[in-house]
């Protein structure tokens, strides 16, 4: 799957029409960290949106590294300062921050920008709460398998996993051969595939240079097939990943895509997965389909940077607009917008031809 990402700080002027007698309202503020050549233009998707009260809604569009941020929480006036690099004028205080973008990957970490966001009171999609918790795969792993425990293996099957807080501990009970992953790493790094245990000693002695990371193993499944389950608020996509090129991480090389039709089992999936850390509004479900057994197994959950399928990406970042303007509604007004657990398919969610393309990112 191709990421999302956006541009650099950019923003839509403010419409500053009021009725008459009527001060103007102060526009809704979203900050939409997003950051790519692949990028949609956010500022475009919400040209022309309003919320129920009539009010405007401002966008800025940037990455984590062209920012600084500063909260204070109990400020008379502005709790949340965020200078964007390429905005000239006064700091901007969002109202609601969309993470479409990594927080914290192997080579960068932005986690204290996150902070000032939450300290500042800012809503989020997701959750700031959540995009917290899915800095650290460990914690998203161990939340797997609370589901695991609590629904059974029949209902949430996740594939088997040890995990380990240094190389110290190094102690594999599974079969060979294995996946290990180190820490958090994002996209098919830290990740490789372990033939026996000669093989495990050599790793646990490269693993003790990484300055104390955590590290999970996993018995290597040959998938005839991955699944993806795609859940944006309401509305579901199923998609079937076939490597075409002969790597093994089907996320890393080129691969065929096609669009399957959403069983109850993988809704089931979602909208359990979408419980974690207080409700998730956008993630991803990644399975595989064992070629020899034919089971299925859920491997992770990817949250609010989980990245959209090329052929579909324009329907499904209206989706997440739409999601963004519920929450505005919700945090500012008080306007309570979320609907049943009744989902939807996105347009031809049946079996065939869903596009494919080189598979990169969550």
């Amino acid at each position: 799957m191709l990421g999302l990402f956006g541009t650099g700080g950019r923003r839509r002027s403010a419409n500053a029409e009021a009725g008459a007698g009527q001060l103007p309202q102060r526009p809704a503020i979203v900050l939409a960290v997003a950051a790519d050549k692949q990028a949609p233009d956010w500022v475009a998707l919400f040209e022309g949106c309003r919320l129920s009260d009539g009010r405007s809604v401002n966008v800025y569009q940037t990455a984590w590294h062209k920012m600084v941020a500063s909260a204070e929480p109990k400020a008379a006036r502005q709790q949340l300062a965020v200078h964007l690099q390429d905005v000239h004028g006064p700091a901007v205080q969002p109202d609601l921050v969309l993470v479409r973008n990594e927080v914290y990957t192997p080579n960068e970490d932005f986690r204290n920008l996150l902070y000032a966001f939450w300290m500042g009171g800012a809503a989020g999609v997701n959750s700031l709460h959540s995009i917290y918790c899915f800095c650290e795969k460990a914690v998203v792993q161990a939340e797997l398998f609370r589901l695991n425990r609590e629904l059974g293996d029949a209902v949430f099957p996740v594939v088997p996993q040890c995990y380990f807080a240094s190389y110290k501990e190094m102690m594999y009970t599974q079969t060979y051969p294995c996946v290990v992953k180190i820490g958090s790493a994002h996209a098919g790094m830290g990740k490789m595939i372990i033939r026996d245990h000669h093989d495990m000693v050599d790793f646990r002695s490269v693993l003790a240079m990484t300055n104390g990371k955590y590290c999970t193993a996993e018995p290597f499944i040959e998938g005839q097939y991955d699944l993806r389950i795609q859940k944006i608020g309401h509305h579901y996509r199923v998609f079937k990943r076939i490597s075409v090129s002969g790597d093994w991480k089907t996320n890393t090389g080129s691969s065929h895509v096609e669009l399957l039709d959403l069983t109850p089992r993988y809704k089931r999936w979602a909208d359990e997965a979408g419980r974690l850390f207080g409700g998730l509004d956008i993630l991803t479900v990644d399975a595989i389909h064992d070629s020899a057994t034919g089971e299925e197994y859920i491997l992770e959950v990817n949250g609010t940077s989980s990245g959209l399928a090329p052929d579909q990406a324009t329907e499904d970042n209206m989706h997440i607009r739409d999601l963004v303007l519920q929450r505005l509604e919700e945090s500012l007004l008080g306007v309570k917008t979320g609907g049943g657990q009744e989902g939807e398919t996105g347009e031809g969610g049946s079996s065939g031809a869903g596009g494919g393309g080189a598979g990169s990112g969550e």
